[in-house]
């Protein structure tokens, strides 16, 4: 997929090395689940998982997010897709020096509108970390609405954190 700026694509090998370089930044892995540093054989692995699954299956694809007129990877779309085919879940990470750019909200709108056009989901669905307002102020933007508040619902880092729930119709993407 094409955007303004940006390639959504595969990943490939070639990639690993941005990919750990991004997700080695403690700012990017604050409210994730991986722990920075994150070691170039980790990334390795992580980008095979990747580049063997399809988005059109059901399970877990990562799109990576290339910046076009540098040929740079700058972070990963997410996405799993739900065995009915239907509905489906998303995420996002973007190298700290990329943030503040617009750069995820074009990046995650055209995975949602392949998803709703081309593959026909009902509904999508985002969790964050409810300390992270910058991703739910995207996926406000974005025009999730939020459905819920999961009160400690994750350990990570050693701590429990509470979760924001939000959603997405195909009603709502397409009437925009």
């Amino acid at each position: 997929m094409t955007t303004e700026r940006l390639i959504l694509r595969r990943f490939r090998a070639s990639d690993a090395p941005a990919l750990a370089a991004y997700r080695s930044d403690p700012e990017v892995a604050r409210y994730q689940s991986w722990d920075a540093p994150f070691p170039i054989g980790s990334a390795e692995v992580a980008v095979r998982n990747f580049a063997a699954s399809s988005p059109a299956e059901p399970g877990r694809f990562q799109y990576a997010i290339e910046l076009a007129d540098e040929q740079r990877l700058i972070g990963d779309v997410y996405v799993r897709l739900h065995d009915n085919r239907m509905q489906g879940e998303i995420g996002f990470t973007l190298a700290t020096a990329y943030q503040k750019r617009g750069f995820a909200a074009e990046a995650v709108g055209a995975v949602l509108d392949r998803l709703f056009r081309a593959q026909g989901l009902h509904k999508v669905t985002g969790e964050c970390d409810a300390r992270n307002a910058r991703s739910a102020a995207l996926l406000e933007r974005l025009g999730f609405q939020r459905e819920g508040l999961l009160r400690q619902q994750t350990f990570i880092k050693g701590e429990w954190t509470d979760d924001l729930l939000y959603g997405l119709l195909a009603t709502e993407w397409l009437g925009r």
